[in-house]
């Protein structure tokens, strides 16, 4: 069990304590490159609260890509990030937090194992601490012998988390053995800062791709015949297809059907776009002379 011991107040969570919403902080968990974690007490329960690292005190660079996609309601907060102002600045640094704080509740709603929020205040993200079957922190992936059987049942319970949080419009983006905790009923998925929406990002089928060869990887290390498998294609197909659902059987079996392109038609279409824009650029001069009838 965790033991209850107290350390020194960090200066983010000190409202939390005036508010009521947190009693005590018992010690940091990890510290990383855009947060640090810390184990709390809230009354009679031990959580987690994550406290995200001001923009010039952490190194994650929130690449393009993540962004594409997310929508910014308020026109003046878009055309400040845009233009990367100060105050622009700092609202990309909350879109870019509230989006984990976002990802979560809706995966969380979806079914997703992913630690459940209770809430985001001023940078400070507080969770469900995930435990394992002694009460304990959860150890990550990483840090856990596996056997072959082992291997093989955590890489279909987070095969299946993959295509539950796809079923639910995300893609994590950034899934690795770093960021899935063995809690005591098994794998939980954590860290979602660069989940990007499936749907307004074009990036999204190469980073599903990309989490989904990084399980197969990890994993194929203690169960070998995991690293021929071909999950990402398979469901990416099923979702480009509207067939894909949470009962979705899969094989990990997929053959691309590759169609040779028909280069004349390609040519020809390319011909007819630059012989319009002729058309309409004489048109227009002529229209200027007033020839035009």
């Amino acid at each position: 069990m965790i033991p209850i011991a107290t350390i020194k107040i960090p200066p983010r969570i000190a409202p939390l304590i005036e508010d009521g919403l947190v009693d005590d902080v018992i010690r940091q968990l990890q510290s990383g490159k855009e947060a640090a974690v810390y184990l709390v007490r809230c009354g009679t329960e031990i959580r987690c609260a994550k406290v995200y690292k001001e923009a010039n005190k952490r190194s994650f660079r929130q690449a393009v890509e993540y962004q594409e996609g997310r929508r910014v309601k308020n026109s003046r907060r878009a055309r400040a990030m845009e233009k990367g102002s100060r105050f622009g600045r700092q609202e990309k640094e909350s879109a870019w937090q509230n989006a984990e704080v976002d990802a979560l509740y809706r995966l969380a709603a979806a079914g997703v194992r992913v630690p459940r929020p209770f809430g985001f205040f001023d940078g400070v993200l507080l969770m469900e601490l995930v435990a394992d079957a002694a009460g304990d922190v959860a150890p990550r992936l990483a840090d856990v012998d596996l056997s072959a059987a082992q291997a093989l049942d955590f890489h279909a319970a987070l095969i299946g988390e993959v295509v539950r949080m796809l079923c639910a419009g995300l893609v994590h983006g950034d899934l690795s053995e770093f960021n899935i905790l063995i809690s005591a009923d098994g794998p939980v998925i954590i860290d979602l800062p660069q989940a990007v929406d499936a749907a307004g990002n074009n990036h999204a089928g190469r980073m599903l791709e990309r989490d989904v060869e990084n399980l197969a990887n990890y994993l194929g290390r203690f169960a070998p015949e995991l690293l021929g498998t071909r999950f990402a294609k398979e469901i990416w197909a099923h979702y480009e297809a509207g067939t894909l659902s949470p009962a979705t059987v899969l094989s990990g079996c997929f053959e691309e059907v590759l169609e040779a392109a028909d280069v004349d038609a390609v040519l020809k279409e390319i011909e007819d776009v630059r012989a319009e824009a002729i058309r309409r650029k004489e048109w227009a001069e002529a229209e200027e002379l007033g020839l035009n009838p």
